[in-house]
């Protein structure tokens, strides 16, 4: 028996035993304690304590024990700390960077849910993380127990050349260079100049649908809060799961349908003599983005947007057209592949958005365009989409009868299309989209099951405030057809967290 099978062991049998409690007062661990078996990604002193707490707690009590350290002084921002680096070291980006990874891309969503939400329920999402990364984890240990691995420390690159190898690395879809290169780049660099590098990466193939990219921009949104002295390890996860590339051929000398847009799309930036600051604002062209969008090509999707680029479009409108395509779909196809063209879109807005670079902001710009296309033949493979356009939502009703936002949420539960046309109504007639917001995240709290249930609102959420008016109630609107309705039967977890913190 291991190590840590041994532990897991006893802290199950004291647990069964009624010794939890016990256990809970004996105080810091030792030395011994924190010493873990070689070749295993160790983390500072100040955090491995509580990391292997989170990965040794059994699931069955993991709640009750995280309440009793919270009671006694354990902070958020420490627990959301350990809760992503408990994710990185034990759960494996593969075969997917999704599936049972969703315990770590989750984190920020959920870190999102508890800034956002009363204060009565702010603990709620982050012990639903907790929770939902011990199912993630016994997973992880049934598909061949993987763990993050310790650095290398002898293929290190020089810091004045750790940049250029990891470029070289990524390019070539080299793991072990790229490991090396990145936890060099960590160590002797601040977060914006990794991020800047990676960015220009995360989002050039769609393999996992937009998870690359997703984790590019969730990771370093939690590091903000938590402290890029945690980056190391949350990097080295990051760069393994963008160089996944399922078992198929090395991409950097093969022709691969992931692949294709991406190399196109670079060439193109490059070719276009635009800028992208300024330009006029549109809705005309976001109107024939999102029409373009509704049934053409990934090459075609960019090319059409780098045309309104040297229009002198603003920037502005496009985007208002990409989220709007990308609420399209979910209309006319809800469920996974669909919703996923929603949080993609809001990883790629905001690795856009955070990027210094003119060049890599133009590739981001251009992929996007280019993915959801992709998203639209992914759903296309798991049944017929309907031909619903966003631009033609209208109100139905005079503004004197508009639905209450408790009305439009009943009604997402017998029919989203007709829950779509009342929240356009209601938000076109005056409602407050706070108040929407607000009581969506309250149904996420006690609804959600899912890692997307937490992914897609904290996105949708999030976006609708950076359409223009003219476009955001549509959006809105279309998130209807995802968002957490009160027929939903609220999760036995939520009682048992609640319980717990009491």
């Amino acid at each position: 028996m291991s190590a840590l099978q041994r532990r897991t062991f006893l802290a199950s049998t004291a647990a069964g035993l009624g010794l939890s409690g016990l256990l809970q007062s004996l105080g810091p661990l030792s030395a011994a304690d924190v010493t873990i078996d070689r070749g295993i990604a160790r983390f500072s002193s100040d955090i491995e304590p509580l990391v292997r707490f989170l990965e040794e707690t059994p699931q069955q009590s993991i709640i009750e024990a995280t309440a009793r350290r919270v009671k006694a002084g354990l902070s958020y921002r420490e627990l959301l700390a350990a809760l992503l680096l408990a994710g990185v070291r034990n759960v494996e980006p593969r075969p997917s960077v999704g599936f049972k990874f969703h315990a770590v891309l989750v984190v920020n969503s959920a870190h999102l849910a508890s800034i956002s939400g009363p204060d009565e329920d702010r603990w709620l999402p982050i012990f639903w993380a907790i929770d939902n990364f011990k199912s993630s984890q016994a997973r992880d240990v049934r598909e061949g127990n993987w763990t993050l691995p310790a650095v290398d420390e002898s293929a290190l690159p020089a810091a004045n050349q750790a940049e250029k190898a990891l470029r070289t690395a990524l390019d070539r879809w080299d793991e072990s260079a790229s490991d090396a290169a990145i936890t060099s780049l960590v160590r002797h660099s601040g977060a914006n100049r990794v991020f800047e590098v990676l960015s220009g990466y995360a989002a050039r193939d769609f393999r996992s649908i937009g998870h690359k990219v997703i984790y590019l921009s969730n990771a370093f949104r939690t590091l903000q809060t938590i402290g890029w002295e945690y980056a190391e390890p949350v990097m080295r996860s990051l760069v393994y799961a963008m160089l996944n590339h399922n078992g198929e051929p090395n991409p950097s000398s093969s022709d691969l349908e992931a692949d294709r847009p991406g190399r196109i799309n670079r060439v193109a930036a490059k070719n276009m003599s635009a800028s992208l600051a300024g330009g006029t604002i549109d809705d005309v062209a976001t109107r024939d983005l999102v029409r373009t969008l509704h049934d053409c090509s990934p090459i075609e999707a960019s090319e059409f947007v780098a045309e309104l680029v040297e229009k002198n479009i603003a920037v502005q409108s496009i985007w208002n057209g990409l989220f709007a395509a990308a609420g399209e779909l979910l209309m006319r196809q809800r469920g996974i592949v669909s919703l996923h063209s929603v949080t993609t879109t809001n990883a790629i807005h905001h690795a856009f958005t955070a990027a210094a670079d003119e060049q890599t902001r133009k590739v981001l710009l251009l992929q996007n365009a280019s993915f959801l296309p992709m998203f639209r033949d992914a759903a296309v493979g798991r049944g017929a989409l309907n031909e619903t356009r966003i631009d033609e939502l209208e109100s139905t009703q005079p503004n004197d009868h508009a639905p209450t936002v408790a009305d439009v949420f009943e009604t997402m539960g017998k029919s989203r299309k007709e829950a779509s046309l009342q929240m356009y109504q209601l938000l076109s007639s005056g409602g407050n989209p706070q108040d929407v917001v607000d009581h969506a995240r309250r149904l996420v709290f006690l609804k959600g099951n899912d890692s997307h249930d937490y992914k897609f609102s904290s996105a949708a959420l999030e976006d609708y405030r950076v359409l223009s008016p003219p476009w955001r109630n549509r959006f809105l609107a279309a998130s209807t057809y995802q968002l957490c309705s009160p027929a939903e039967a609220t999760r036995p977890l939520v009682t048992r967290i609640q319980s717990a913190i009491g």
